[in-house]
């Protein structure tokens, strides 16, 4: 299984001038703990984590540098802190370059750079520009409906994409994850409504060759993404 297998194609993503507040309502609205910034033609050009503005809350208490810091810090480092802490756009705080990988890398090569970053999700590109994003929950779902030594197959992969297609463009749903495996769909995620889950459900079963399908879609908590 590779990245496109399990990948959640529909990613939250800001530009380069989305201000702070407003990526910070987006960490909370959607729950994540990080956003991809990318220009017009979907480029990836770094991320903004919970981090990025946590060191900016710490911030405000303005704490002066220690002196022997002082002493081993560099006046570009110094310049560099203070944009990372007192930017109010996405292009001063973000963090660059960015881990990411390509589709077609394996689940397997993906665990193991995310346990070595020490980091809970990883960009996934096609040819530099931003094709979707895999978190930990995402190497769990498949690896859980998946063999070791198993592939995720052409026709699998192609009947995930038509129905994530489907799920975006007919029922507007981003909070859904897809893996497919040998025809059987497992459905991951929250859904607003019994009417949303009984819809996601439905598209899955009028798509060709799908042989069975796992519903584990949860209904959103009451109050979720309120602010």
């Amino acid at each position: 299984m590779h990245a496109v297998d399990v990948m959640t194609p529909t990613v939250v993503s800001v530009s380069p001038a989305t201000g702070v507040q407003e990526i910070a309502r987006l960490l909370l609205a959607h729950r994540i703990s990080a956003v991809p910034v990318v220009d017009d033609d979907l480029h990836l050009l770094g991320m903004v984590s919970e981090g990025d503005l946590m060191g900016r809350v710490e911030n405000q208490a303005e704490k002066p540098t220690p002196w022997w810091l002082a002493l081993v810090s560099s006046g570009a480092e110094t310049a560099a802190g203070y944009i990372k802490t007192h930017g109010q756009v996405a292009r001063d705080i973000m963090t660059h370059p960015v881990v990411q990988v390509e589709e077609g890398a394996t689940v397997g090569e993906i665990a193991r750079l995310l346990e070595k970053r020490h980091i809970k999700r990883v960009p996934v590109t096609r040819d530099g520009r931003l094709v979707g994003i895999v978190s930990r929950a995402n190497l769990l779902q498949g690896l859980a409906s998946t063999p070791p030594a198993s592939e995720g197959t052409v026709d699998d992969r192609s009947l995930r994409e038509a129905l994530n297609k489907e799920l975006e463009e007919k029922l507007n749903t981003v909070r859904v994850n897809v893996i497919v495996k040998d025809g059987v769909v497992e459905l991951w995620g929250l859904v607003a409504s019994d009417e949303e889950m009984k819809a996601v459900q439905l598209a899955a079963e009028n798509q060709p060759g799908v042989k069975r399908i796992e519903n584990n879609l949860s209904r959103m908590p009451l109050g979720y993404g309120a602010m």
